[in-house]
């Protein structure tokens, strides 16, 4: 049995070896960033979100107080035995804090239907990128200003929830949530945990960002699975670093749009490499 453990571990080891150093030499980590700019950019994109910021941040604040109280110091305790005294009040502070972000961006995914903003901004980045055509396999389309892509969407005729977002805990709550909290332990681990975790987190991540396009493309389980088996090096690269700014305290939710516009504006380059191949 403990050369079997072995075995595996070692295995897994190699994947993630390989997976993460395949996805930094073909750059999609930086798409979460691109993100970033894009977003802060296009002032339009920012509607879906205003709407839902200040309720987010209350419950944000409530959870992060609640999470402080009740896990600070035996996760504090914990860490002493792996990090020592003087790293571990730290090490579980951001912790905590990480936890928080999660616990947050996924409730107020759940109850206040930040999903339907997420899947508003992704189809609008896409018409943004010129791709209006492709998103009207998935919804009505209104006339209107190509300076407002929020204002020309109607009614979603393909719904479907934008998997992989919010730490990818709500694809299939709370399923999702009892395996994260599983994985969580591994930052107990210094550095080489936390690697892991990052890496495990966003392995499952990366694909589900893409779940709206692959729907748009109306591809099927069978031709998604291969297409993400081809590119899981890539889908991998993006989860690291979408996953990462996702766990930033207080900002977890703005985040959480900016990578959904990053998974965009990466659908929208794949596309036009897709019908310059066709051409």
């Amino acid at each position: 049995m403990a050369d079997k453990i072995k075995s595996i571990a070692a295995e897994e080891a190699r994947k993630i070896s390989h997976e993460v150093g395949e996805g930094i030499r073909t750059g999609t980590y930086f798409y979460p960033f691109h993100g970033i700019i894009y977003f802060l950019t296009h002032r339009t994109l920012w509607k879906p979100l205003q709407s839902r910021l200040l309720p987010t941040l209350t419950l944000g604040a409530g959870i992060t107080s609640t999470l402080f109280f009740f896990t600070y110091v035996p996760q504090m305790a914990v860490l002493t035995l792996t990090s020592g005294p003087l790293l571990a009040p730290i090490s579980a502070a951001f912790l905590v804090l990480s936890e928080s972000a999660a616990l947050t961006t996924t409730l107020a995914r759940y109850f206040l239907r930040l999903d339907a903003a997420e899947l508003d901004v992704f189809d609008a980045t896409l018409i943004c990128k010129g791709h209006e055509s492709l998103v009207a396999d998935g919804r009505l389309l209104r006339v209107g200003s190509d300076d407002d892509p929020i204002a020309k969407l109607g009614q979603v005729i393909k719904k479907m929830p934008l998997k992989g977002g919010s730490l990818s805990l709500l694809a299939d709550f709370p399923s999702s949530l009892i395996r994260w909290l599983l994985y969580l332990p591994l930052n107990f681990v210094p550095v080489v945990g936390s690697v892991v975790f990052l890496t495990m987190q966003g392995r499952k991540i990366g694909p589900g960002r893409h779940e709206r396009y692959f729907q748009l493309k109306g591809w099927g389980e069978k031709e998604k699975g291969e297409w993400v088996e081809r590119n899981q090096a890539r889908y991998t690269s993006f989860g690291v670093a979408a996953f990462a700014l996702e766990m930033i305290p207080l900002a977890s939710l703005v985040f959480s749009f900016t990578n959904t516009v990053g998974a965009a504006l990466w659908a929208a380059d794949i596309e036009t490499r897709l019908q310059a191949k066709k051409s």
